[in-house]
């Protein structure tokens, strides 16, 4: 089987295993919102970051209040995210800049988005995906991972992962790449503890005799 052809069979078991509907693991109403709720994202895991939202939301309604906010008392609001101190002073100069350049609208591309304050490629990408339904590849620690097993790529930085995989992957499977992969790292792909005989990639994955010898 070529590249070409493992890629393809990949993207049809991805498809049929997890669908194609479009999902965003992060809570949100407004693009503002998941803008804020991607940048606590980091080094934090979805499930803690909707429970810190619920309450910050309510607290915090739009970007305006984002941006007046009190250093100290926002870093108290999100401490359980994790790296709290960076997280609040990017939040609140992010919130300030989309208002003097942006009249308070989140911006739509890659380079407005990135040049945020705190908004790294990542960020933009689910924001471009997500809100404006950009094709865009988000590498996270699953796609990072599991894109590495697969074979997709060989590189470890991020950036260059994800021009990797677009230039293997169909642009209109982009966005569902991220969601389905997110979806396999969490209930199959666990890094810890892979379950390669349940893996319905099994067949198409390198990288699953290095997991065996591991897991024997």
């Amino acid at each position: 089987m070529t590249k070409k052809e493992r890629v393809k069979e990949i993207v049809r078991i991805l498809n049929d295993t997890y669908g194609t509907d479009y999902k965003c693991y992060l809570n949100h109403e407004t693009p503002w919102q998941l803008l804020v709720a991607t940048m606590l994202s980091a080094q934090c895991t979805d499930e803690r970051v909707n429970i810190v939202t619920k309450d910050l939301f309510k607290k915090y309604k739009n970007v305006y209040d984002f941006a007046d906010a009190d250093l100290k008392e926002l870093e108290k609001d999100i401490y359980s995210t994790g790296f709290y101190k960076n997280k609040a002073k990017n939040i609140i100069a992010c919130a300030r800049e989309v208002i003097d350049k942006y009249n308070g609208e989140v911006p739509q591309t890659i380079e407005e988005l990135t040049a945020l304050p705190g908004v790294g490629r990542k960020t933009a990408n689910v924001i471009r995906g997500n809100i404006f339904n950009e094709p865009s590849i988000v590498v996270d620690t699953h796609v990072k991972r599991i894109s590495g097993l697969l074979g997709l790529t060989k590189e470890t930085d991020p950036e260059k992962i994800e021009y990797d995989l677009m230039k293997i992957l169909p642009k209109e499977q982009w966005i569902l790449y991220n969601i389905q992969i997110i979806m396999h790292g969490r209930q199959v792909c666990i890094a810890r503890r892979p379950k390669c005989a349940e893996c319905v990639l099994y067949d198409v994955c390198p990288g699953r005799k290095e997991i065996k010898v591991k897991e024997d």
